[in-house]
């Protein structure tokens, strides 16, 4: 038996679609106020680690204080994330 390997149990990661047409600020928190740390081409797909209210957003999905977490340090709107809910669909990052 070895110890610390894979686990069959593994959830397999879901990925969420941006907004048609946009390329994406990733900023560093949940908020306008953080600086960008990177920006996704457009078709871009995410996989949402864990989701924090955050600054309010209008975009292409409505106006949303939830933000994305898609990376360490890395944050986008879910107001430009087509998740088929208006609510969390991911846990709150801790």
């Amino acid at each position: 038996m070895v110890l610390g390997g894979p686990t069959t149990a593994t959830a397999a990661a879901r990925y969420y679609p941006v907004a048609p047409d946009v390329r994406l600020n990733v900023r560093g928190g949940p908020g306008t106020g953080y600086p960008i740390v990177r920006v996704l081409p457009e078709g871009a797909q995410v996989s949402i680690l864990c989701q924090q209210p955050g600054t309010t957003v209008s975009g292409y999905y409505g106006t949303s204080n939830i933000w994305d977490n898609i990376g360490n340090g890395q944050y986008i709107s879910d107001a430009y994330v087509y998740t088929g809910s208006d609510g969390y669909v991911a846990s709150r990052c801790a």
